[in-house]
C-alpha cells in the first residue's frame, strides 16, 4: 500500500502566500505605474581572488519596493548584496567589476566616499548586531558622526522617531539608558533597523534578518519591512521562500553566481520562465 505525503511543499506554502494577497496590494503590483529606478546594476561581475562568485549580474531595484534576493546556499545573493554599499571593499582579495550607480551615480567611482554611500545604503545583518552601548547611544551614534543633528533635542527627536519607526519606541521608551544588548533577540533586531534608518538613509539591504529570530519576532519585522517601504528602498536576502512571497512586491532568484531570473514576486512564484527558479521554488535542489 503507497502513503501519499499530504505535507505541502515551501513552494506551495509560498504559492499560497501571494494569493492570499490582498486585492489592492496585487493591483499595485501590475505595471501600470512605471518604477522609478532607485539602483542599477549591469554585467556585475565579483572575484575572491582566482574564485568568481558573480557572473554578469544586471538588474533594476526600483524605489520604495522590497525586492528580495533568493537561492540556494552559495548561490552569490549575499555577496551580491555587499555590492551595492561596497562592504566587500573590507574583504581582501574582493574585487568587482561592472556598473551599480545609484540615482544615476557610479557607486565604485574613486571620488564617491564609501562612508557616505554606506550613510545613503544601510545595512541590517542576519545576527543582531547592537553596540556594547546605551538603547539611546546605539541609536544616536550615527547622526553624531555625520553632524545631522545641531543640539541635544534635535538628536533626541532622530531617537525617539528611528525607535518609533522601527516599532520599538513603545517596548524601550522607559530604559532608553540601558544596554541594547539586554534586550531580546528580536527587540535587538529592530533596535539594528532604528539604528541603520537614524542617518536617513535611501536604501536598506537585510541579510537574512529574521533567521535568527522566533516566528513571533519575525512576524514583527516582516511587518516593520512592508511599513519601511513607503520611505525607503528595500532589499532583502531570505533562504525563506514564504517570506520573499509575504514582504517584497519584486524577486530575484540567484544559482551559482548567476542571476537567473527577476520579476514580480507573484509571477516568479506562480509562473517562472526558467526552468531552474521552477525547480528552485518547487523544492527539486536547494
Amino acid at each position: 500500500m503507497t502513503v501519499m505525503d499530504t505535507t505541502p511543499s515551501s513552494a506551495a506554502v509560498a504559492t499560497d502566500a501571494v494569493a492570499a494577497t490582498a486585492p489592492e496590494a496585487v493591483e499595485a503590483a501590475q505595471p501600470a505605474v512605471e518604477r522609478e529606478i532607485k539602483m542599477a546594476a549591469r554585467g556585475v561581475n565579483v572575484f575572491y581572488g582566482d574564485t568568481q562568485a558573480l557572473y554578469e549580474v544586471g538588474i533594476d531595484i526600483a524605489n520604495n519596493e522590497v525586492t528580495s534576493l533568493i537561492g540556494p546556499s552559495g548561490c552569490g545573493k549575499s555577496t551580491f548584496l555587499r555590492c551595492l554599499n561596497r562592504m566587500n571593499d573590507t574583504i581582501e582579495g574582493c574585487r568587482v567589476e561592472g556598473s551599480i550607480t545609484l540615482d544615476g551615480e557610479n557607486i565604485y567611482d574613486r571620488s564617491l566616499d564609501p562612508v557616505l554611500l554606506r550613510a545613503r545604503v544601510g545595512m541590517v545583518f542576519q545576527k543582531p548586531n547592537p553596540f556594547p552601548k546605551s538603547i539611546y547611544d546605539n541609536i544616536a551614534y550615527g547622526p553624531r558622526i555625520h553632524g545631522l543633528a545641531s543640539g541635544k533635542a534635535e538628536l533626541d527627536e532622530i531617537v525617539k522617531t528611528s525607535l518609533e519607526k522601527a516599532g520599538l519606541l513603545e517596548e524601550v521608551k522607559d530604559r532608553l539608558d540601558q544596554p541594547g544588548t539586554g534586550l531580546s533577540g528580536g527587540q535587538q533586531q529592530r533596535l539594528c533597523i532604528a539604528r541603520a534608518i537614524a542617518v536617513k538613509p535611501e536604501v536598506i539591504l537585510m541579510d537574512e534578518p529574521c533567521s535568527a529570530l522566533d516566528p513571533i519576532a519575525t512576524a514583527k519585522v516582516e511587518e516593520l519591512i512592508d511599513e519601511l517601504r513607503q520611505d525607503f528602498t528595500i532589499v532583502i536576502v531570505t533562504h525563506s521562500m514564504q517570506q520573499a512571497a509575504r514582504v517584497s512586491q519584486r524577486t530575484a532568484f540567484f544559482h551559482l553566481g548567476k542571476l537567473v531570473e527577476e520579476g514580480e514576486t507573484n509571477q516568479i512564484f506562480t509562473n517562472p520562465q526558467d526552468q531552474r527558479t521552477h525547480d528552485y521554488i518547487t523544492g527539486r535542489f536547494g
